[in-house]
């Protein structure tokens, strides 16, 4: 930690996350299940596999086209629980609200996390309220955890990525973060940004239903694609190559990205995964994608290779490789 204080970087899934994460958190928490620095823990309780996750929500502004803080929530523990290949069950729900925030907001948020619940198929079960004096907070937070359970056979972890496994993402990327953006920023765009913010445990399901060799799951939020293809990576101890052509965006964030001077790379989702797949299943898998409706926009988009281990290449549009690093510094504070 090169930094004695904490700044809002540390809170971006880019590489200050990792260090706070490395040097504070795992110095005195460390051991085995956290060691494996995946987006949920997987435990064994009694020979039943569970997946335990938790997440706290800051996103700002609490209401965006496409969603709000609340249905954020729902699906982003739903998709952490999501990753290790586990069926969602239950989730708690724990707000800390300032003093002054209206009512009616707060059932709106509530309403949303009941719909997202519904479509999920998990129940709310338990929870905690706290309030806040007005200044203490800005308008509320959402602390959430979940757990999920995991059928006999299924190995889904960021550190199973084998030499030859093909990489699949469910669709495009960047649009839960510039529409968050546009939209703090009073931006108008004429094609209308809206946030991907979804539950994919279905698709998740579906994926399953097709094939066992399901190496890894991520949802790309906080540090975009390129992060989350790094930890990959440097968990599994391969390269990452992928091809600039066949990374679906859409034109209005792409034109979004260009105007505000972000890569899209590193822009965050909310409703997309990255799946590492055996080259033998690759297929298949992408078809059991393509039918859900979450996962119209899936491609193939590279493959695990040999070297340079712990890296992520890009092929770009002109031929040539680079590699793409973690994010660094913070693109989009406070995106969910």
């Amino acid at each position: 930690m090169n930094q004695d204080k904490i700044i809002l970087a540390h809170g971006s899934g880019g590489k200050l996350s990792s260090d706070l994460l490395k040097n504070i958190f795992l110095k005195d928490f460390r051991n085995p299940i956290l060691e494996k620095l995946d987006d949920m823990a997987t435990l064994n309780l009694n020979g039943v596999k569970v997946a335990f996750t938790t997440d706290s929500y800051v996103v700002n502004p609490i209401f965006f086209n496409g969603g709000d803080i609340g249905k954020l929530a729902i699906c982003g523990t739903v998709n952490d629980i999501s990753m290790s290949g586990a069926v969602p069950k239950y989730i708690s729900a724990a707000f800390v609200i300032e003093e002054g925030f209206p009512v009616d907001d707060l059932k709106k948020i509530t309403g949303s996390m009941r719909k997202a619940a519904e479509e999920a198929g998990v129940e709310i079960v338990t929870g905690d309220t706290k309030v806040v004096e007005k200044g203490s907070a800005d308008k509320i937070f959402i602390n959430t955890a979940g757990i999920g359970l995991i059928e006999p056979g299924i190995d889904i972890s960021g550190s199973n990525a084998k030499v030859g496994d093909k990489v699949i993402l469910s669709g495009t990327i960047g649009d839960h973060g510039i529409a968050i953006m546009s939209q703090r920023e009073g931006l108008e765009f004429k094609t209308g940004l809206k946030s991907d913010c979804s539950p994919l445990n279905h698709l998740v399901q579906d994926m399953l239903r097709v094939s066992k060799e399901i190496r890894c799951l991520r949802d790309p939020t906080r540090g975009g694609l390129a992060t989350i293809l790094n930890e990959i990576a440097k968990q599994s101890g391969v390269s990452i190559c992928i091809e600039e052509e066949k990374i679906p965006v859409k034109e209005g964030v792409g034109g979004a990205c260009e105007m505000l001077g972000f890569d899209p790379l590193y822009v965050a989702n909310e409703g997309k995964l990255i799946a590492v797949v055996d080259v033998a299943d690759t297929e298949k898998v992408l078809e059991a994608i393509r039918k859900n409706k979450y996962g119209r926009d899936s491609q193939i988009i590279g493959e695990i290779v040999e070297s340079p281990k712990g890296k992520v290449l890009l092929k770009t549009l002109l031929g040539a490789r680079r590699i793409i690093d973690v994010l660094v510094g913070e693109q989009l504070p406070r995106i969910c």
